[in-house]
């Protein structure tokens, strides 16, 4: 079929502004960008809008600075918990108030047998060797100490904490010799027990507080959020340090609780030196301090490990 005369007059008007439209689409000097013009789409109505890629590039930036503050906050609370997981060990660890101990031997009621063991028969004269009828222990990690106190004192355990304390008093190293096994109280098979169980409690001891001591450092050393590796190895760190540390507070409440050692002081102290004898035993202050300093490590390095893994996702 042959197009009609007009037909091709009609085509040949509408192609230069088909032409013109398409030019305009194409030119980058023609969008509201001016000469970039490469983010921008003219739409048939012919207004121009922007690009997919762009309103996906500023939602990722939002989405980015939201996870950054959240990671800040959790970074804030992690040091702030790790913080108070080395004052409180730290003070745990120096301080020798871990066990509280009072030494009494009251008179024989009937007045037969005096200090020592020993027989009283009528006439004899009884000699005191110390007025003081009290003595008082505190252990720690460092040293054991023992003073004399007197039976009319209210709260005799009072008199162990820091303030109250005579100025003279006898103390000993207790890393390998806790109390109260001694050479004269024990024989020479639970002496040995004692001195290797001790030693494995003072390494256990020793290992925590280094551990947080570390950890503490290579945090510093990581913020702000330089390296993943330095994160997760701190905060494995911090977690060394409270599994270590609560091996050491679950040894001591055996030793105290569980073994026979304490029965065997007593029983050989009755036997001995006194038929009245009382020994009172408390946990003192840097042994609560323990079980805080635990807690708060352990909580620490979870947080570090998931900032160290977050970090990692996001910037690697």
């Amino acid at each position: 079929m042959i197009p009609s005369l007009h037909t091709l007059q009609l085509l040949h008007t509408l192609s230069p502004k088909a032409e013109r439209g398409s030019r305009l689409q194409s030119d980058p000097k023609n969008s509201p960008r001016g000469l970039g013009g490469g983010g921008w789409l003219q739409t048939p109505s012919g207004s121009w809008t922007g690009k997919p890629d762009r309103v996906r590039a500023s939602s990722s930036q939002v989405a980015g600075r939201s996870w950054t503050m959240k990671l800040s906050v959790a970074l804030f609370f992690a040091g702030l918990f790790g913080a108070l997981a080395a004052v409180f060990i730290l003070l745990s660890f120096g301080t020798d108030y871990w066990l509280l101990a009072s030494e009494t031997c009251h008179p024989n009621p009937d007045g037969s047998v005096g200090p020592g063991g020993v027989t009283i028969e009528r006439g004899d004269v009884v000699v005191q060797e110390d007025s003081s009828d009290v003595t008082l222990y505190h252990e720690g990690f460092f040293w054991r100490c023992s003073f004399g106190g007197s039976v009319g004192d209210n709260n005799l355990l009072w008199k162990l904490w820091f303030t109250n304390q005579p100025h003279l008093k006898e103390c000993m190293h207790a890393y390998l010799f806790p109390f109260p096994v001694s050479h004269q109280t024990h024989n020479a098979t639970e002496y040995d027990s004692a001195i290797i169980y001790r030693g494995f409690w003072s390494i256990f001891m020793l290992i925590g507080v280094a551990a947080v001591v570390l950890g503490g450092f290579i945090i510093i050393c990581a913020a702000p959020f330089a390296s993943h590796r330095l994160y997760k190895a701190g905060g494995s760190l911090f977690l060394a340090s409270g599994i270590f540390l609560l091996c050491v507070v679950v040894m001591y409440v055996l030793w105290v609780q569980v073994l026979d050692v304490v029965n065997v002081y007593i029983d050989h102290q009755r036997s001995t030196v006194c038929p009245d004898f009382q020994l009172s035993l408390s946990y003192g202050l840097s042994f609560m301090f323990a079980p805080i300093g635990i807690f708060f490590c352990l909580l620490a390095g979870l947080l570090f490990l998931l900032i160290g893994r977050t970090i990692q996702i996001h910037y690697h």
